[in-house]
């Protein structure tokens, strides 16, 4: 009998992190391993990124659940150090987990960081921007 493994080429429709999840692309993404300083961040995030209203998810894709993940972690910083860096790591893996295939450049995702971090720019915005990322 052969054995056959099943291959996702489409993007999950839900995918779940928490708090384990966010502490390892801390560590594994951010230089120093930085001292988390504001737990509520963190706790915020995963439930950020989880919201429905009525059984009916308020972030639908990953692209959106992805940029509602980086809007909150830049502006409600988590780590002592390195916010920017862990919300964009934050945003990237998540959107690898999703089965997204994502191709960008360092000055990208620092011009996204720029452009949350002025206030100026809602999660579908971010979401658009992340999109472009996508294949």
């Amino acid at each position: 009998m052969k054995a056959s493994a099943k291959v996702v080429t489409e993007p999950l429709d839900s995918l779940t992190i928490d708090l384990a999840w966010l502490l390892m692309i801390a560590e594994r993404k951010t230089p120093g391993d930085p001292q988390v300083s504001d737990w509520g961040a963190l706790v915020a995030a995963v439930a950020r990124h989880e919201a429905e209203i009525f059984d009916v998810p308020v972030y639908g894709d990953p692209h959106a659940r992805a940029a509602a993940l980086l809007q909150l972690l830049l502006h409600v910083p988590a780590l002592e150090r390195s916010n920017a860096l862990f919300a964009s790591a934050v945003a990237y893996a998540y959107l690898i987990a999703s089965g997204v295939k994502v191709v960008t450049s360092p000055e990208q995702v620092r011009d996204l960081a720029r452009l949350v971090k002025t206030g100026d720019a809602s999660v579908h915005d971010i979401a658009r921007e992340l999109r472009q990322w996508s294949l």
